[in-house]
């Protein structure tokens, strides 16, 4: 280095240059040994091309070399789809992409820069947690960072991504953002890894097992599994374009005003539901045909399938989808599937998203099984996040709509806007088998068995014309309108469009009830 000029700004180059890579070439070779990719190249596959602007590149540990520069994580914001987002990327070849102080603020003061100036938050973890050798102030910056969770929390959309190995603080953070997305057979999330585990309890057991992408997913900590990297990203790209940049926005609106006339698509609905009630059939053959594109945005599609919840486009607009899912345990809600529910309900409402919800549940799953889970108390939130929820709110009964999952899948009386029903939907306290086996015991305990039976299917064809039927709950006003399945899609337009300017005033106060 000189003091002239001309070596003031070559010693600029050559330190911008060591802190691409500071880990050096053996680390790099390391990395790429492994099929990794480096910090950059992921934050490239997340914003558009040539946006992205680093911030504390040459940020470091004091008393540490050029290896040290960035201290394990790359931070900047760029655009998304022309919007603004910013971003951080743990770089596993400093620090193994350990916690540290430097790390620490370089990420808290990023997030509070998306605070401040209104953006979504994206975190791209790939790290073994914290830094050991920093004791307690890794500790600290993990804390500090927690603690700006919630300062995003319901103001911009935080989304993390789980890469590689992530341990302990590495997965606490992502796990009180919005959403957390996986890639198949290389993302593992866990407390404490196997190898502590092993050390501490005597329990062997492999990453896979303990805390690998599709068992996460199962057990609802991950709510999407990409094949790679690339699609990852794709995926993420795409949810934030059915997102608001902040609570105070709108999310965007793409390609409204398509198809304003009945669709030979459309009319496939007329002739869809099955004449067995009991039939199973894949919802998403309906999502697909009554929003627009055809294009659903799924999210949590592994954990509780009995349930689909994801975002979608009416007339361009987006909005958040809850649809019951016959073909898995004939779309009953249990406690797991209310939990998935409540949690995407509550995001929605958070970031103005209009909920739709599409009724087809024989009705709230009973059982030991499901009261050890504690069903009434994890349950009872979807009921109360529904009414909490003050965005437009409406709902289609499609088939099913029995007992208290009646209640609890939208109905008027919990604050519904609009509600719709096929001429196929079934409005009742219990179907009709159930129904048959309680108000026709007394017939049936003297008959004969071909009398009995005689007598249970009469009650069954009466009840199923005269009761469970939406005509009873349109007559109250509690249907507002029973449709053609084929001018779904043009009635949710209208009734949308109706509700676009719809403003609830509350009280301020705090809830009792904790969230999901």
């Amino acid at each position: 280095m000189t003091n002239t000029t001309a070596g003031k700004l070559a010693d600029l180059r050559a330190k911008l240059e060591a802190s691409k890579e500071p880990g050096g070439d053996k680390a790099v070779a390391k990395r790429a040994a492994k099929g990794i990719c480096s910090p950059r190249e992921r934050l490239t596959m997340l914003f558009d091309p040539g946006t992205f602007v680093e911030i504390g590149a040459l940020a470091k540990m004091p008393g540490t070399d050029s290896s040290g520069y960035g201290d394990g994580v790359v931070t900047g914001h760029g655009l998304v789809n022309g919007r603004p987002v910013a971003a951080f990327s743990h770089d596993q070849t400093v620090f193994g992409g350990t916690v540290g102080e430097v790390f620490g603020r370089k990420v808290s003061g990023l997030m509070e820069w998306a605070g401040k100036i209104g953006c979504p938050m994206v975190g791209i973890n790939d790290s073994a947690g914290a830094r050991i050798q920093d004791a307690v102030t890794s500790l600290a910056w993990y804390a500090e960072m927690g603690r700006r969770n919630d300062l995003l929390s319901g103001l911009a959309p935080q989304v993390s991504i789980i890469l590689g190995k992530c341990a302990g603080g590495a997965v606490y953070t992502p796990a009180n953002t919005d959403i957390l997305v996986a890639v198949k057979d290389s993302s593992y999330m866990f407390v404490t890894g196997p190898d502590v585990i092993k050390q501490t309890t005597g329990e062997e057991i492999d990453a896979e097992d303990l805390g690998g992408a599709h068992n996460q997913a199962r057990w609802g900590n991950i709510h999407h599994i990409a094949d790679t990297e690339a699609d990852v990203f794709a995926w993420v790209r795409d949810y934030l374009e059915y997102m608001p940049s902040t609570c105070h926005e709108q999310p965007p609106v793409i390609n409204p005003g398509l198809e304003p006339e009945v669709t030979a698509n459309d009319l496939k609905l007329d002739d869809f539901m099955p004449d067995n009630d009991n039939a199973g059939y894949d919802m998403h053959d309906i999502l697909i045909n009554i929003f627009d594109d055809g294009a659903f945005h799924e999210v949590s599609e592994i954990f509780a399938p009995n349930i689909i919840t994801g975002f979608a486009r009416v007339d361009g607009h987006s909005v958040g989808v809850v649809a019951n899912q016959p073909n898995v345990m004939a779309g009953v809600l249990d406690t797991d599937s209310s939990e998935k529910a409540t949690r995407f309900v509550r995001i929605c409402n958070a970031f103005n998203i209009p909920l739709v919800f599409l009724v087809d549940t024989p009705g709230i799953l009973p059982g030991v099984v499901e009261e050890s889970k504690g069903t009434i108390r994890r349950s009872g939130k979807f009921l109360f996040a529904y009414v909490e929820a003050d965005v437009p709110k409406v709902t289609v009964v499609l088939r099913k709509a029995y007992g208290g999952a009646y209640a609890t899948m939208g109905c008027k009386q919990l604050g519904c806007d609009i509600n719709f029903a096929w001429p196929t939907a079934k409005i009742a306290v219990m179907g009709a088998e159930s129904a048959a086996a309680v108000l026709t015991r007394r017939q049936t305990e003297n008959a004969t068995p071909q009398e009995a039976d005689k007598i249970r299917t009469d009650f069954i064809n009466f009840y199923n014309t005269m009761m469970a039927t939406p005509y009873l709950a349109a007559e109250r006003g509690y249907i507002d309108a029973v449709i053609e399945p084929s001018s779904t899609r043009l009635h949710l337009r209208k009734a949308l469009a109706q509700l676009r300017d719809k403003n609830v005033h509350r009280t301020p106060r705090k809830h009792l009830l904790i969230p999901v």
